[in-house]
């Protein structure tokens, strides 16, 4: 009788003993998984950003890249129809470079980490009716509609830095520009530019700031 009564508690307790580790194997592997999850898709947000501030600080350098070959398009037209003259009707957005006595708002411009507007032309294409940060205007023609709106149009200023002279005579020279009254002398009827250009993307966060310089016949 003893030994009946064992054999059958132990048949009865056996089973029950084995789902308790069937369900505890099942809830490890619940969590494996649940971790795993969560980490892909942590993994896939952190590159789905990776990927956006990319996109935006691409946006943000086209725009500068834009306005800075706008401003070179605008001195460029100027010197070919009688020279540029920093402060006229002509050149409005113009500045007289002077070491002893730099702008403020130029520096600023040049230098700063942020969004500046102070003291620069907002570029709005060539013939101004364009609106980077609404692809919908009518400015647009139907494919260029589908780009992403900046989140401010890109902005640029232009300075004088002086007649070209020739290199070594301590002056500005810029390397694509011929003198024309021969080597080794001065050239007072160009002078050279430097344009500053500044871009945003789609907000403010990505800044991109460019320069060149740009050789044109000055009145």
């Amino acid at each position: 009788m003893m030994t009946s009564r064992f054999s059958r508690w132990s048949k009865r307790s056996g089973p029950r003993a084995q789902h308790g580790v069937v369900l505890v194997v099942a809830l490890i592997f619940l969590l494996l998984l649940t971790m795993l999850a969560i980490s892909a898709s942590g993994r896939s947000l952190l590159q789905e950003r990776m990927a956006g501030g990319l996109r935006n600080n691409q946006m943000a350098e086209m725009a500068a890249e834009t306005a800075l070959r706008g401003a070179e398009w605008k001195l460029w037209k100027a010197g070919s129809q009688g020279g540029v003259n920093c402060g006229t009707s002509v050149i409005t957005e113009c500045y007289v470079f002077d070491a002893a006595s730099p702008v403020n708002d130029v520096i600023e411009f040049r230098t700063s980490g942020g969004w500046v507007t102070a003291g620069s032309t907002e570029y709005r294409g060539e013939n101004g009716g364009h609106d980077y940060t609404s692809p919908s205007s009518s400015g647009f023609s139907a494919e260029h509609k589908l780009i992403a709106a900046l989140a401010s149009n890109p902005r640029y200023l232009i300075e004088d830095l002086g007649p070209e002279l020739p290199p070594g005579a301590g002056g500005q020279h810029e390397s694509g520009v011929t003198s024309s009254t021969g080597t080794g002398a001065s050239n007072p009827g160009t002078h050279i530019y430097r344009i500053t250009a500044r871009g945003v993307g789609g907000n403010e966060n990505a800044v991109r700031v460019l320069e060149s310089t740009f050789g044109a016949k000055s009145n």
